[in-house]
């Protein structure tokens, strides 16, 4: 019988491995981001009331037809000594078209996504810098940011490198104009 050798596996893999092996609490949601893991707790009602109120806007006056998924994980590009990114948007938005939520994968590419959604909660931090940090390297061409203890919303556009060119920032009562392919002012009176 002859020994077989193996590679030893490098921090990467092993992070990532024991990130996927995660048996989570229900209703907690696990990520990593930039070669970190993160476990965040179940979000509040008001957090839920603000995505909804988006969602709702989004379906009703959207030019093009959209779906929405508040479960379904992104797997985003790596950086630099770090296993690639998975993060779970408090929401994401694709063409209904193109029907990416299919198939029964926690965790799908960016490919597609129009807008990902976020809602500030327990790490605010991190939905201003980080996860902005992630959708811009994923190319995804809109970051919506409900900011809470601010009491604004943020859209960022324009991906480039690892981060936004472009950001609008309006107080909660004003709209904020979603371009192409939602085409419409997203009003947020509702937020106050």
């Amino acid at each position: 019988m002859t020994a077989v050798a193996h590679e030893p596996l490098t921090q990467e893999q092993v992070l990532l491995e024991g990130f996927l092996a995660l048996n989570t609490p229900e209703g907690f949601r696990a990520e990593l981001i930039e070669g970190e893991i993160v476990v965040t707790p179940p979000p509040d009602g008001d957090h839920e009331d603000y995505v909804e109120l988006i969602v709702e806007q989004v379906y009703g006056q959207s030019r093009t037809r959209m779906q929405f998924s508040g479960n379904k994980g992104l797997q985003l590009k790596k950086t630099d000594g770090c296993p690639r990114d998975h993060v779970i948007p408090d929401g994401t938005f694709a063409p209904r078209e193109l029907r990416l939520y299919r198939g029964a994968e926690p965790w799908m590419p960016c490919d597609g996504v129009a807008m990902v959604l976020e809602v500030t909660s327990s790490k605010p931090k991190a939905d201003r810098e980080v996860k902005r940090r992630c959708y811009a390297r994923g190319g995804i061409p809109l970051y919506l940011l409900v900011d809470r203890s601010a009491s604004s919303i943020t859209l960022f556009s324009d991906p480039e490198n690892n981060d936004y060119s472009r950001s609008l920032t309006r107080a909660f009562g004003k709209p904020v104009p979603l371009p192409e392919p939602f085409a419409f002012d997203l009003e947020t009176t509702e937020f106050l």
